[in-house]
This record gives C-alpha cells, structure tokens and sequence, in this order.
C-alpha cells in the first residue's frame, strides 16, 4: 500500500479511543442519498456510542464534497475517507474497516435500501449472541431482476468454492466484531473479497432477517461487468477450485482420446473407412475448446499472481478527514 495523506494527524482523542459500533458506508454517486443516511444513522442510540465511515471510492459526482460538509456538521464522530481513484466496494471498504474503532463493525452501501432502523437490530443481535459476524437476508428482494439473478448464482457459486454454511445468503449489510476486522483487513492484495476473508478468519456466522426496500435515488452502481469481476475475484483469490476442474476436463479428454484413438484402430483393421472430416473437425474443436478453457482459468490465476507481486495497490487513500474529537454532548449521547 502507499503511504497515505492525512489532512489532520491522528490523535489519542479520535483514534486511540474505541466506541461500540462503527458504521462503513463506500460512497460511490451517493450525493443525494448519503446526507439522508447519515443523519438517520446519527440519530441512533447504540450501546456503547456510535461512530460513521464514510469512504468516497473516486466517486464522479460531488459525493466528496457533500462527505466533507457532513465531517464538519456531524454530531457523532464521523471520519472522512477519500480514494484517489475509483477501485471498487469491497476495496472500498477496506479502507473503511482500517480506520473504524468500534467493538462491532457494520457495513451497509449508501442508497437507502437497507433501512438505518435495522442497524440497532443487526449490532445488538451479534453482540448479545456472541457472533463474530452477523449477515442479513431478506424476504424481498429490492433489486433489479438480473441484479436478483446474479446474487443467487454468486451465492451459490460461493458455496462451492469458499468454507461458508450452506445456504448462507452474502450480503453487503452485515455486522463483524473487531477480531474479525483486525484479521481481514491483514490482507493487502489488490483483489478483496470480504466474505471470502472472512470466511477464512471465522465460522462463528449467524443471520437476521431484515426489510429491503426500494432504491430512493437513481440505479445501481453495479453493472454486469461488475458483478462477473467481482465474481472472478471470489473464483480466482481463496479457492483452487477452478484449476481442479481444468485438471479434470483435461483428463476426462484425455480418455475420450483414447476411445476416441482405440474406435479409429479398430475400424482400420476391419477395412471400415474412418467416419471422416466431420468427425475429426468435431473431436478437433472439443478438445481445442477445452484446451483454450484450461489456459484461460491458468491465465487469470497467473496474471492476478503478477499483479499482486507487481504491487498493484488495494487502494490509495489520497486524504483522511478525523473525526472531531467528542465534546460534552457527544460524550452524553454515547453514555
């Protein structure tokens, strides 16, 4: 990672004392919706006070100057985050999860469908049940349906390749205690995927049903192209799953070239004459396409290998706005 530029040093009065719970909210074209969240958020009561994290990802709209008004106006600690470019949420959050204090970490995106009603929900339920993680699932679903589509195949996608439970839903809107924070944010490649390190870290999981409504402002920041790089990174970084498969086309070819070797022999001596050009350009192709396949998935994992060696950055922060140190009225409120 490159160093990182802090507007203000950081002092034991905004980073040396912890709170109960830390909200990291990726801001990405979240100009009109983020003011909202965050004075909803800042109305809340938890056990133990409350701080916010808000990361600007190099987002194209006034994202970041709305974020400075609310670091300045903010009547909970509220730390101000902004990346240089645009490098995705889960880098994103990253971010976040490195400069969060609290016992218990909540991240949730910035549009509004997860109600900020339910954090208090989520905080409380990991807390009191002694979960180191705590996802949400929802009865309904908001999103677009391809968007629908695509978590479903992530999801399950995911229980094949990573040690999650069985059935667990992934979402964004999630609750992790401070061990977890602290060994995930460890990792330093330039490929994140938070539930795949977490899943590393803990088993110690459990999930709540929560309300998902309807995005108040503008569409989704995650396209197609999005998704299947996202889903790359969660195939290609914590599991070999992938290059087993290619080991196994490729020996399931190797055999349907022996049957395919062992039935030309045969016709040869019986006098038949060969099945012909058809035939060969068929097997030809088959085994040609495999091939290309069982080089494409050893590409991705050699060409992210090079990247990572080659010090391809998580993400770099090009400012870090503290939050103010509490005053007496904030000391009150988290009393």
């Amino acid at each position: 990672m490159r160093p990182e530029i802090t507007q203000a040093p950081i002092t034991s009065s905004t980073a040396g004392e912890t709170v109960g719970l830390s909200i990291v909210v990726p801001v990405y074209r979240g100009a009109a919706t983020v003011g909202t969240l965050v004075a909803a958020l800042s109305a809340l009561k938890p056990a133990g006070g409350i701080e916010i994290v808000l990361v600007n990802d190099g987002s194209p709209d006034n994202s970041g100057e709305v974020c400075r008004r609310l670091a300045a106006e903010a009547t909970v600690p509220l730390t101000y985050v902004e990346h240089a470019r645009n490098f995705g949420e889960h880098n994103a959050v990253m971010s976040g999860l490195r400069v969060a204090r609290g016992s218990y970490v909540i991240t949730m995106d910035d549009d509004l469908q997860n109600p900020p009603e339910e954090v208090l929900k989520l905080y409380d339920h990991a807390r009191l049940g002694g979960f180191d993680v705590v996802y949400t699932r929802y009865a309904v679903k908001e999103h677009e349906g391809w968007r629908n589509l695509g978590s479903r195949f992530a999801n399950g996608v995911a229980d094949l390749l990573i040690d999650k439970p069985k059935g667990l839903y992934l979402s964004s809107f999630r609750c992790m205690s401070a061990l977890v924070v602290r060994e995930i944010t460890r990792y330093s490649g330039p490929y994140p995927y938070i539930d795949g390190l977490i899943m590393q870290v803990t088993q110690r999981i459990d999930s709540i049903e929560v309300l998902h409504l309807k995005r108040v402002e503008g569409r989704s920041n995650y396209t197609l192209r999005r998704l299947v790089r996202l889903w790359l990174n969660l195939a290609t970084n914590f599991s070999l799953l992938p290059v087993r498969l290619a080991v196994f086309a490729g020996l399931a070819m190797g055999v349907l070239g022996v049957f395919a070797a062992l039935f030309v022999i045969v016709e040869a001596l019986t006098g038949e004459t060969p099945s012909g050009w058809a035939s060969t350009m068929t097997v030809t192709l088959l085994i040609s396409g495999v091939q290309f396949l069982i080089l494409g998935v050893l590409g991705e994992y050699v060409g992210r290998a090079f990247l990572s060696a080659n010090g391809t950055p998580q993400g770099v922060v090009r400012e870090v706005v503290q939050a103010r140190p509490a005053g007496p009225a904030r000391i009150e409120d988290a009393a």
